[in-house]
This record gives structure tokens, C-alpha cells and sequence, in this order.
């Protein structure tokens, strides 16, 4: 795409034509999940018109063909992230699988009582809660990265965590609760400085930035397709090949095994030893599609119209009288989380929605976070590649009108 165009941009996602109690549809909760341009609802139905077939297990015309489309993918995601080979790329349910898998599997292998694993105060639950299980299992211990008043990481303390007993550093890319865009890079830098691997949570950055794992030397990075325009039910897991190699099987079934006897089996090498079972061939058909819609679009386009979107609703949603943002980060992405004097988010969140707006409310899966500035539920506004700024004029009109009822 020669310029960026969010009208002809919104005439490829099908159910922003619909209503939302009577009103034009304003869905501004993309960081939960995404809508879905045609061509990727296209690509599902007429794989199950046209092509289905199940993968790796017949040689008949359909199930060649139905593999070649699924293997296709792999090698899509391969040069979408800038991994080494395609057979880094492990296909999973989505980040949380993903993360639960090297949880499982890395912790298995190399994770022993009195190791310690780093996480921060910003995660995701999926990015806590299998760690915790991990830890209580193996004795190991959790530690974690606080961050300050503006939402951000205070690498200074980090330094000070890590030492020869940290084994994982496990961290999100970009912050779904306030937006806040990590250096991960440089924590990548210092974690490696200790012998430690670090699992990076990418679920918020696939959609619109340009992921190098390479250049990041991440040992592990996961996301969602559902997140990037793309169906759920399907992620990706990258891993460095000899760690990859190094870890047993999350599951056990068909097609990840190589010789299956009564008393024992041997294992496929990866990726094919952590995707047990039939997988989502439909869905990974579909990611493929995603990736095609993105890159026409280009990740720097959209990464520049979300940025836009972002400064101009902070920029007005400030002006409300009773709005306190929380996470001021000085690297955002396109999130915004509030609270507003006298009212609750949920009823804000339900207000919002008898006018057609879509809004996230609660506690965003970022229990921690929140607790950490006296919160329980927050108000979030995120934005996609097809929002534009006469929907953030509305919405805050919206929440300006609600804001003057209540005084």
C-alpha cells in the first residue's frame, strides 16, 4: 500500500458495517482482540470449502495439498520474525500456550530448586501464573522488576536482581495494561551478561511492529494471531534451535513422536515434538492470511497511524476533567488506561456501550499492576489499524458528556 488509507483500510473488516445497540459500531478494544479484514475470513472458508484435508498423516491429493498450505505458514512466520529457520517456529494455541510450553518444558530441563526466574510487575497473568507453577513444582524462586510512577521498568533494580542464579527472565514486549514498550533489547543484553534466557511476551507488538528475533537475540518469543488480525486458537512460539532441541516434549500424541513401543517412544525433533495431535490447520491457514494483510499494509504504516491515534486521544481524554491515565511511559504503544472521578469502570464501560463503543474494563488480566496504583478495574482504550480519529472524537465525547452528569 503506496500511503496509509484508514477509510479504504475499514472497508476490509466486515463488521465495522454493523451496529452496536442501535449505534454505529466503535470497537476500541483491539489489544484484547482484533477484528478480521475478508481476505482473512476468506482464506478459512475456502480452506474448509476447497481444501481441507488433516496434515502430515495421508498422501491422497487433498491432505498434499492441505499440508503444503500449513507448512507454508511456518516458513511465512519464519521471515515475518526474522528467525534462523522455519523449524524454530512452533506452532501453539496462542501466547499463553506458548508460554506455558516453555514454562513446562524449559523448566523441566534446565530449571532446578534454588534457580530464579525474573518476571516484572507489569505482566500479563499468562505470563505469571505458569511461572508460579513452575517455581512451586521445582523450588524455585520468582523475583520481579517494580516500575515506577510513569508505568516503566526500573532497570536499575533489574541489575540489582539478576546474579549466576537467574536462569529466566521472562518479560512482555509491550504492557497490554498501559501500553508501555520495553527495552527489551537491553534486558535481553543484561540477561544474557548472567547466562540467563529470556522469553519475550509479544502478544501486543506482532500486530504493528517489526519483530527481528535475531537482531533482539531473543531465546524464545511468543504471540497471538487473534491479536494481529488473525483467527484464535492459533500462535506461534519461536525458540532458539538448541534449546528447542534440549527441551522434552510439552504433550504427548500423535505426529510429535517418531517410534511409539509398549514400553517406550522416541520424539520428532522440533517443531514437530511440542504440536502433539491434530493441529488448528485452518486457523494457521488463516494466521498466513494475516500476515499477507499486514505486510501489504506495512508494519511502519500502521505502527505511524497507531502512534498518531495514540497522541491525539491521550492529547484530548487529559482535557476531561476527572481522568487520570495511568502509565505515562515515554515509549507508549497504542493503549490507553483511565480512571475517572466518581464513576466506575464498568459503568463507564457499560454507558460507553449503549452508544456503540467497545471498550475494555476490569482489572486486564494485570492484577499486580494494578495493585501497584491502588486499582482494581480500569478503563482501556487501544486502537487498531482501522480506528480513526473522528471515533476517538466521539468516544470522548462520550465520556466528557458522562463527566458532566455526575458533577
Amino acid at each position: 500500500m503506496d500511503s496509509f488509507d484508514v477509510w479504504r483500510v475499514r472497508e476490509d473488516f466486515p463488521i465495522l458495517k454493523r451496529t452496536m445497540n442501535g449505534k454505529p459500531l466503535i470497537y476500541l478494544d483491539s489489544a484484547s482482540s482484533a477484528q478480521k479484514p475478508q481476505v482473512v475470513i476468506e482464506a478459512m472458508k475456502r480452506f474448509y470449502e476447497e481444501e481441507y484435508a488433516t496434515v502430515h498423516r495421508a498422501l491422497y491429493g487433498l491432505a498434499s495439498r492441505s499440508t503444503e498450505l500449513y507448512s507454508a505458514v511456518r516458513s511465512k512466520v519464519q521471515r515475518f520474525i526474522n528467525a534462523t529457520n522455519e523449524e524454530e517456529i512452533i506452532f501453539t494455541r496462542g501466547t499463553t500456550e506458548s508460554i506455558n510450553l516453555v514454562a513446562h518444558s524449559f523448566g523441566k530441563a534446565f530449571i532446578k530448586e534454588g534457580d530464579e526466574i525474573i518476571l516484572s510487575e507489569m505482566e500479563h497473568h499468562s505470563n505469571i501464573v505458569p511461572w508460579q507453577l513452575l517455581c512451586e513444582a521445582a523450588g524455585a524462586q520468582l523475583k520481579f522488576i517494580p516500575i515506577n510512577d510513569r508505568g516503566e521498568l526500573i532497570l536499575e533494580r533489574f541489575d540489582e536482581l539478576l546474579s549466576v542464579r537467574t536462569k529466566l527472565v521472562s518479560i512482555a514486549h509491550i504492557a497490554n495494561s498501559t501500553g508501555t514498550v520495553n527495552p527489551i533489547k537491553t534486558i535481553i543484553q543484561k540477561a544474557h551478561n548472567w547466562g540467563a534466557k529470556v522469553m519475550v511476551d509479544g502478544a501486543q507488538a506482532a500486530s504493528h511492529y517489526a519483530i527481528d528475533v535475531q537482531e533482539l537475540d531473543a531465546d524464545f518469543y511468543a504471540f497471538s494471531g487473534h491479536k494481529m488480525y488473525g483467527p484464535t486458537g492459533v500462535g506461534v512460539l519461536y525458540g532458539k534451535r538448541e534449546l528447542l532441541d534440549a527441551m522434552p516434549p510439552f504433550m504427548g500424541g500423535g505426529d510429535m513422536i517418531e517410534e511409539v513401543y509398549l514400553d517406550h517412544s522416541t520424539f520428532q525433533r522440533a517443531p514437530l515434538k511440542f504440536e502433539a495431535g491434530t493441529p488448528s490447520i485452518a486457523e494457521v491457514v488463516a494466521l498466513g492470511a494475516a500476515i499477507d494483510y499486514i505486510e501489504s499494509i506495512g508494519r511502519e504504516a500502521i505502527d505511524s497511524w497507531q502512534d498518531e491515534l495514540l497522541i491525539d486521544a491521550t492529547d484530548k481524554l487529559l482535557q476531561i476533567k476527572g481522568v487520570r491515565i495511568i502509565g505515562r511511559a515515554a515509549k507508549k504503544s497504542s493503549i490507553i488506561s483511565f480512571t475517572m472521578d466518581g464513576l466506575h469502570p464498568f459503568d463507564l464501560g457499560t454507558l460507553l456501550g449503549l452508544k456503540g463503543i467497545a471498550i475494555r474494563t476490569g482489572h486486564l488480566c494485570a492484577q499486580p499492576l494494578l495493585r501497584r496504583f491502588g486499582m482494581s478495574a480500569l478503563c482501556r482504550l487501544s486502537f487498531g489499524v482501522y480506528n480513526t480519529h473522528e471515533e476517538i472524537d466521539f468516544t470522548l465525547q462520550a465520556i466528557r458528556e458522562t463527566s458532566l452528569q455526575l458533577t
